[in-house]
This record gives C-alpha cells, sequence and structure tokens, in this order.
C-alpha cells in the first residue's frame, strides 16, 4: 500500500503544545507567591490555566498519527510486533532513564532515613504510576495507550462504520470513568490512567480515519467562511473561547475567594476547553504552515520534531534555573524573573535535545524517535522549482 503523507503541520501543533507545557510549568509557583489581591494576580492565572492544553493535545496527535498510518494498512502478526517492539522501545527506555534521573534528584535527601529496599520499592511504585516527577505521568499515560492501541485499531477496522462514532464514545468512556471513580472506585491518582483522557484519545482516532475527508476543516480558506467546514469552525471557535473563558474565570474564583465549586464543574471546563484546544492549535498550525515566513515556520516545526525530548527534560532545567535566578521583591523584576525562566527553559532544553538528536544516532535512549527525514517547509521559490521540475518530468514520461 502507498505510503502515507506526511502531515508536517501536526509538528506545529506539537510545538505549539509543549509551549503551553512550559508557559505552565514556569508560572506554577507564581500562583502561590502572588498575592490574590494583585493587580497582575489575574494575568499570572491566565497563563497558567489558559496553557494547560499541552498533556491533552499531545495525547489527540499520538491516536490521530496511529490511526492515520495504521489503519488503512492490512494489520498482520508481524507488522503488531513491529509496532510494540519500536513504539514501546522508543518511549520506555527513555521514561525508564528519566524516572530513575528525576527520582534520584527529588528524593536522594531522603535516602539516609531509608532503606535500600524502601528505595527500591518506593522508585518501582512511582515508575508503575508515573509519578517519579510531577510530569510524567504523560509518559506513562502513551505507554497505556500503546498497549491498547493494537485492539482498538481492529475493532475499528472489523465494524464498519465504528469510526463515525468515535467522538461521542470516547465522551461516553471518560466520564463514565470519571462519575465512577467520584461513587466507587475514589482513585486520587486518576489523572495516571488512560481512561482520563480518552475523549482525545477517540478524537484522535476520528480525525486518523477520515482525515481525507474533513482535511478541509483544518485547512481552512476565507472563500470556504460561509461553507459547512466554515461554519463548524465558526462554531468551535465561539464554544472554544465559552469554555476557556469559563475555565479560567472558575480557577481565578477559586484561588482568590479559597471557596471550591463542585468537582465535576473543574473537569468539565477544563475537559471543554482542552478538548476544543487541541482541535483549534491544530487549525491554527495550518494556518501558520501556509501564512507564515518560511526560517519561522520551520523552527516551530523543528520544536515540534524535538518536543518528546523537551518535555523529559525541562524540569531539570526547571529547577536549576529557580534556583540559579536571583530572588528580589521588586514587581517589575520579579515578572522579568518568571519571562527569564521561561525562555531559558525554553532554549535550552531545546539546544540540548536538538544537538543530541543531530549529532548521535542514539539519542532516541533519551529523547525518544524522530523522523528519520526531518520534516520542513519549502522556501515559495524552491517549492515553484519542484513543481515546475515534476511537471517536466511528467510530459517526459508522458510522451
Amino acid at each position: 500500500m502507498k505510503k502515507k503523507k506526511q502531515i508536517n503541520e501536526i509538528y506545529i501543533t506539537r510545538a505549539l503544545a509543549i509551549l503551553g507545557v512550559l508557559i505552565v510549568h514556569s508560572t506554577s509557583t507564581s500562583i502561590g507567591e502572588l498575592d490574590t489581591g494583585s493587580s497582575v494576580y489575574g494575568i499570572y492565572n491566565f497563563t497558567n490555566i489558559f496553557f494547560k492544553f499541552g498533556t491533552p493535545t499531545f495525547i489527540f496527535l499520538s491516536s490521530f498519527v496511529l490511526f492515520y498510518n495504521y489503519y488503512h494498512k492490512n494489520i498482520t502478526k508481524d507488522l503488531l510486533i513491529k509496532f510494540y517492539k519500536n513504539r514501546l522501545l522508543y518511549i520506555l527506555i527513555p521514561y525508564f532513564i528519566f524516572s530513575l534521573g528525576y527520582y534520584w534528584f527529588l528524593y536522594q535527601p531522603y535516602f539516609p532515613y531509608m532503606t535500600t529496599e524502601e528505595i527500591i520499592e518506593n522508585f518501582i511504585s512511582k515508575l508503575l504510576m508515573g509519578k517519579a516527577a510531577y510530569h510524567l505521568y504523560f509518559v506513562f499515560i502513551s505507554i497505556q495507550l500503546y498497549l491498547l492501541f493494537p485492539f482498538l485499531l481492529l475493532l475499528f477496522k472489523k465494524v464498519k462504520g465504528l469510526g463515525r462514532h468515535a467522538v461521542w464514545i470516547g465522551f461516553v468512556i471518560q466520564w463514565g470513568f470519571v462519575l465512577l471513580n467520584r461513587e466507587y472506585f475514589h482513585i486520587t491518582l486518576k489523572g495516571s490512567i488512560s481512561l482520563s483522557y480518552m475523549a482525545y484519545y477517540f478524537l484522535g482516532i476520528f480525525v486518523g480515519i477520515y482525515y481525507n475527508q474533513i482535511i478541509e476543516f483544518f485547512n481552512f480558506k476565507k472563500k470556504r467562511l460561509f461553507s459547512k467546514a466554515g461554519l463548524a469552525a465558526a462554531a468551535i471557535w465561539g464554544l472554544w473561547i465559552i469554555s476557556a473563558s469559563s475555565y479560567v474565570y472558575l480557577w481565578y474564583w477559586t484561588r482568590v475567594t479559597g471557596n471550591w465549586a463542585d468537582s465535576l464543574l473543574y473537569e468539565l471546563t477544563w475537559n471543554m476547553h482542552t478538548y476544543l484546544s487541541a482541535i483549534i492549535l491544530m487549525q491554527v498550525s495550518y494556518i501558520i504552515f501556509a501564512k507564515f515566513p518560511t526560517w519561522m515556520t520551520n523552527r516551530l516545526i523543528h520544536l515540534g520534531v524535538v518536543s518528546f525530548g523537551i518535555y523529559l527534560i525541562h524540569v531539570f532545567l526547571l529547577d536549576f534555573f529557580r534556583a540559579w535566578l536571583p530572588q528580589t521583591g521588586n514587581p517589575i523584576f520579579y515578572h522579568f524573573k518568571i519571562l527569564a525562566l521561561f525562555l531559558l527553559v525554553l532554549f535550552f532544553s531545546w539546544m540540548i535535545v536538538g544537538i543530541a538528536v543531530r549529532s548521535s544516532k542514539y539519542a532516541w535512549i533519551l529523547f525518544g524517535a524522530t523522523p528519520k527525514n526531518m520534516p520542513y517547509k519549502q522556501k515559495e521559490k524552491q517549492a515553484e522549482s519542484n513543481i515546475h521540475l515534476e511537471g517536466k518530468k511528467s510530459y517526459t514520461i508522458g510522451r
């Protein structure tokens, strides 16, 4: 079967998602440090809450890429073995290494008060729940979803038309788990369980299966403003603005007043905001790819390519630069410090992973796999030249 066309725009979506992760983590301590009556508290609350679309977007993209690449293939035993070997190898080894590193980095001060057996048992328990560091739960969830993928792929291939129902099925599974956990299971670490993200995963299934039919929605043009795709996009953007505003304000109200609403309201506003954000970010990625300068687009594509490695390493750098940057009571310098923290973590994590990937074929051991051929956007003149050459080639063959 013909190899699927590489979708360069998804690397831009990954870049936007990792930027969201870095913004949230860079502002996390500010929420506790600043006075809730401060004139800038609302701004910090906004950046800390609005940009929480990173992990859900990564989950959506993972599912989308898998179903886009595999759904129309003939599923064989060899294909499944290769899938498990490649996917789990490229995620399990980096996950184990970084879990071990973060565990040592964060818990080493407690080792003198623990026996060797307790240290090992504690590490294993955190490894098995993605809790060696606060951000590794995403990798743990990804492992769960990779294990589920072949079974879901076979199910959606076997039951014709099931893909059309993937969106609502995902919501039913996710919210069924949320409600059952609230009433019966009482799992405190539900964020480390893949069932908490099934709406995003099944959205990826739907988009992956029907991508060629719905590409018009993402690759939006002004002339299609009043088409079905245009009206659907307008509706989603409207709902996104409402859900984002609700989610941000709910947390602002909670943090300022100290009062809490029903837990389901936080779950609902988070779910709707991040779900719609994943769709919006992908649409924005197509706009960026089409409209932004080539150099800027290619920088974002590269950021997306190395985003998994950045995700793994950035907390080390975040803690280092938090300790390294000077403490200050001056409000102006404080804001510059937070901005500097974000920029330093972005720059150095990007540089470290980028150099490793470019200079060593074994970089995957730490930072996961990257494409064999680096995706990029051609310059307009280069693209026109390629089209011209392809046209001449076709003409010659035709003769």
